[in-house]
């Protein structure tokens, strides 16, 4: 049977899952606002709906820390959890912001390079994975986030440098340049909040982080 603490904590897996989901549908819609797929209003929608699972998610550990009172490994869960969604809204912010950009973008007109494309999908695996780490307790998993993460900075080495040659080339306006540029940096900064999550997943199971 199990008790009222092992409930509570069983919930802020399928809050934090659902969570990662929301996440990982703000990335994959604010690619597609690029593409000129996807209007910016389901984004500035899922956007809500993160932070609103961020306060939901901050309330229940609350509850968890105060009245249960829990030490040692689920301590250190419900810490963590508290920290992963701090990354998890910088997300949807991000994703928002990349939204925000593809107003800018007529894809008809400027060619979208294609890693752009790559480094959404290797940041939606790393959030889907870094949160499975966190659930299953699996320290592999979200070791193997951090390496992926070498993935995102070279695709965004690789796109920063095509954007300049073209624009040197003068096939590319220095605005759209500009906009294309950004929006890589931010899949850039999106993967390195999923390290962050996977780093505290980390401190979960190990009692180790190496900010701390």
């Amino acid at each position: 049977m199990t008790t009222r603490f092992e409930r509570q904590l069983e919930e802020l897996h399928v809050q934090l899952i659902t969570m990662g989901s929301l996440c990982e549908k703000a990335i994959s819609l604010s690619a597609k606002a690029i593409q000129g797929e996807e209007n910016t209003r389901q984004i500035c929608e899922t956007e809500k709906e993160i932070d609103n699972k961020e306060r939901e998610i901050e309330t229940l550990c609350m509850r968890l820390l105060l009245h249960q009172q829990p030490v040692a490994r689920d301590l250190r869960e419900i810490s963590a959890a508290l920290k992963m969604i701090s990354d998890m809204e910088r997300i949807g912010d991000q994703a928002a912001d990349i939204a925000d950009l593809a107003q800018y973008i007529d894809p008809k007109t400027v060619h979208i390079p294609e890693k752009i494309g790559k480094m959404a999908e290797d940041t939606v695996k790393m959030v889907t994975e870094s949160i499975d780490a966190f659930v299953k307790a699996d320290l592999m998993l979200c070791r193997k986030v951090i390496d992926d993460d070498d993935l995102v900075d070279d695709a965004f080495n690789e796109v920063k440098e095509k954007l300049a040659e073209l624009i040197y080339g003068g096939s590319l306006d220095a605005k759209a340049g500009l906009d294309l540029l950004m929006t890589a940096k931010y899949f850039e900064r999106i993967g390195d909040h999923a390290v962050n999550i996977a780093e505290w997943v980390e401190f979960s199971i190990t009692g180790e982080h190496k900010s701390i």
